[in-house]
């Protein structure tokens, strides 16, 4: 294409648009991106597995990746490849830290053997990201609470979409999608933490942002902070989990 140098710039620039536009159409090959390739991985054999590039934080048989928050060594019941909360042990978090992640954890509530058991006190428990937000672990099948504290919930935030919960000692399978806060090098907060849950399959919190670390009375505020573990809650019931896989973004 020839220019005529004496129009306007504005005239050669939109001229040179078309050109590129142009030539597009007629070149596939100018918008094939081949470098660099994506990482080779080998995802899982089955649902739920955990692909070539996870970190497994439990796999059945012990709780080396774990400890209690004093860093003590973890104190719950490793048995038929689940780790159960022994009430009065309190909760307990990964040796390792983490900051943006994929996150798959399954989870059972006991059975219920006792009509006083509803709400809040029906195999209560949570998963903590960056053990600070809290994704609330409970028997939502067939028992009501407040809506912003039940299975699937950012606790105290966000409602889940639906309750996808199975019955009372089935397993359950969250898949947490986490993209951690950004901060300035003064403390300030950029840009709240992220997250999506899959419960059971299905999409219950889709990119919502967290409002700072999870409190039981009254607002949060964020405060600055670095990678941090995940930690799963003591709160009384003998909630069990297994499979916990993470992968880093």
């Amino acid at each position: 294409m020839k220019i005529n140098l004496s129009l306007p710039l504005v005239l050669i620039f939109a001229c040179s648009v078309v050109h590129a536009q142009q030539s597009t159409k007629k070149n596939p090959e100018s918008t094939e991106i081949w470098e660099p390739q994506p990482r080779i991985i080998t995802p899982g054999n089955n649902p739920g597995d955990a692909p070539s590039d996870a970190t497994i934080l439990f796999d059945g048989k012990n709780l080396d990746n774990w400890v209690s928050l004093d860093g003590t060594p973890a104190k719950w019941m490793v048995s038929d490849g689940a780790m159960t909360v022994v009430r009065g042990a309190r909760d307990i978090r990964t040796k390792q830290e983490f900051g943006d992640f994929q996150l798959h954890i399954e989870w059972r509530t006991p059975p219920v053997t006792n009509a006083n058991q509803t709400g809040q006190n029906r195999g209560n428990s949570g998963i903590f990201l960056q053990g600070r937000y809290e994704v609330q672990v409970l028997d939502n099948f067939d028992n009501k609470t407040y809506a912003n504290g039940q299975a699937a919930s950012v606790y105290k935030q966000h409602i889940p979409l639906v309750n996808a919960s199975r019955k009372p000692g089935e397993w359950q399978v969250y898949d947490i999608i986490y993209t951690a806060p950004r901060f300035n090098n003064e403390g300030r907060l950029l840009i709240p933490a992220k997250v999506t849950v899959m419960h059971n399959g299905v999409l219950v919190q889709h990119q919502v942002d967290i409002w700072g670390p999870t409190e039981y009375i009254g607002m949060p505020v964020y405060q600055a902070h670095g990678k941090g573990p995940i930690q799963l809650q003591d709160h009384g019931d003998a909630v069990s989990f297994r499979n916990i896989w993470i992968r880093e973004l």
